[in-house]
């Protein structure tokens, strides 16, 4: 008797969904699974906050503009789809960083990661902490380690052990950029689960970074030999260039563009989901690839429903200036810079995007992309785009010199794009899944919203959810 085949719904079409989608499709082919896969994204274009614009001669990333090297789950999904030899490395004389400290911008010292030293003779002679930051930040090498093994928040962890001015003056600006947070309410567990093993396991977080220093890279047999070499990664293309082959991968997926899920209804395991047009579209298994937020509109009834729409997401806005070479006369020798919250800055960072990845500009160009938006800074959503862009070229004038006019500017506001992970997420979500298993049975949810904001972290996301998807069908009734 010939199996039936399964329907597999997939709502969003960001990499998560995608990512999802095409798991699913593999998985089900392996296990023999005869699936109708259908994806829906309320966009008219796929590929979520990865917006990758060419212009003029210029490549610029309107969402993120790169991806963690070391984390494999990316690394993978290229080779999969034969893009190995499209991956593009970072500028290798381009890796300084810099932070902006009292109006000046001061080099990120060597060794340095979100403030915890690995080498003594640059930390000591770095300018962004004070002598007496510095001796508490080595207070870190004695005291004991915490008691407890409970979350806490990131910020609270950071000042413990090595001070408010590192946390203040390094960590904080630094983590502006991946989670546009205040630490002191970002869950520690849920963002680097690595510090508190650390701590545990050598008391000392400075112990902890040395030991490891001295290790091979893990799994860096997995790695290609450009991975090995720089800590980021794009495309020669841009990022856009993953989305659109994903898309020529899903073939045989019914893809639906334009379109948002209204609510859904379900019975005896099989769904319904009511589109904004009131088109009707049946079920056996949901994977919703959404912000928590649009994801509890849709699970009224869970007990975690009013948890998942209260996970707080902050808006961000990017900019990216086009100049020519000579009307900047800063000395690009970096990747960029970010800004603390009290230097009282419109931007919290600076990527010299045509310094970081050379294949962004033009010889004679120049492309910059500065950020604005963080927790507790939200103001900037009631200005209009000739505002923003006055104060982002006025923060441009008076840290690094530059009075022309861009060429041309992109504004990308991504509101509601950033979620916040506080203290207990971890727990919270696995709660939630639980009720999810329990009432909802065949309905996933993945996305950044849950377990890490990273390109990467999506990619496994989805593909965790496409085998999850894959064993249910394996086990539901034939009829």
């Amino acid at each position: 008797m010939d199996k039936p085949t399964r329907r597999i719904v997939v709502i969003g079409g960001g990499i998560t969904g995608l990512s999802a989608a095409y798991y699913t499709m593999k998985r089900c082919e392996e296990l023999q699974i005869p699936v109708d896969i259908t994806l829906i994204e309320k966009e008219r274009e796929l590929g979520g906050r990865i917006n990758t614009l060419h212009r003029s001669g210029y490549m610029i990333e309107k969402g993120p503009d790169s991806f963690l090297a070391r984390k494999l789950p990316m690394i993978d999904l290229s080779r999969e789809l034969g893009l190995e030899d499209e991956l593009a490395a970072t500028n290798p004389q381009a890796r300084t960083n810099y932070i902006l400290h009292k109006g000046k911008l001061q080099p990120m010292p060597l060794g340095l990661v979100l403030g915890i030293p690995t080498k003594v003779t640059p930390f000591l002679k770095t300018g962004l902490l004070s002598p007496l930051g510095k001796l508490r930040a080595a207070m870190d090498l004695l005291l004991p380690a915490g008691k407890g093994m409970g979350d806490e928040a990131l910020g609270s962890f950071i000042k413990r052990r090595l001070g408010k001015e590192v946390l203040a003056n390094i960590t904080e600006p630094l983590l502006a950029g991946i989670y546009a947070g205040e630490t002191q309410n970002l869950s520690l567990q849920a963002t680097f689960p690595q510090f508190k093993q650390m701590e545990e396991k050598h008391r000392s977080l400075i112990l902890g970074m040395l030991a490891g220093s001295k290790l091979p890279p893990p799994q860096s047999g997995g790695l290609p030999e450009i991975a090995r070499h720089s800590m980021f990664l794009s495309y020669k293309g841009g990022l856009m260039t993953l989305v659109n082959r994903l898309r020529e991968a899903l073939a045989s997926v019914r893809i639906i563009e334009g379109h948002g899920v209204e609510r859904m209804e379900g019975w005896d395991g099989r769904y319904e989901l009511i589109m904004n047009q009131g088109q009707r579209l049946q079920g056996d298994g949901i994977i919703m690839a959404l912000p928590s937020f649009a994801a509890a509109k849709l699970l009224p009834e869970l007990p975690a429903s009013s948890w998942l729409e209260q996970i707080p997401y902050i808006s961000v806005a990017n900019i990216a200036l086009a100049y020519r070479r000579e009307e900047v006369p800063f000395p690009l020798n970096g990747s960029g810079f970010v800004v603390p919250r009290r230097e009282a800055r419109m931007m919290t960072a600076c990527t010299w995007s045509s310094s970081k990845w050379p294949h962004a500009a033009p010889a004679d160009g120049i492309l910059l992309r500065t950020y604005i938006g963080r927790s507790g800074s939200q103001d900037w959503l009631q200005l209009s785009d000739t505002e923003l862009i006055a104060a982002v070229r006025r923060d441009l004038r008076d840290l690094m010199g530059i009075t022309s006019e861009p060429c041309f500017y992109e504004i990308t506001r991504c509101v509601r794009s950033m979620p916040q992970y506080g203290v207990g997420h971890l727990e919270r979500l696995q709660e939630a899944r639980t009720q999810l298993k329990s009432k909802r049975p065949g309905v996933l949810i993945c996305g950044a919203g849950y377990d890490g904001v990273g390109l990467p972290d999506c990619v496994q996301q989805g593909k965790r959810a496409a085998v999850e998807m894959a064993a249910y069908m394996s086990l539901m009734p034939t009829i």
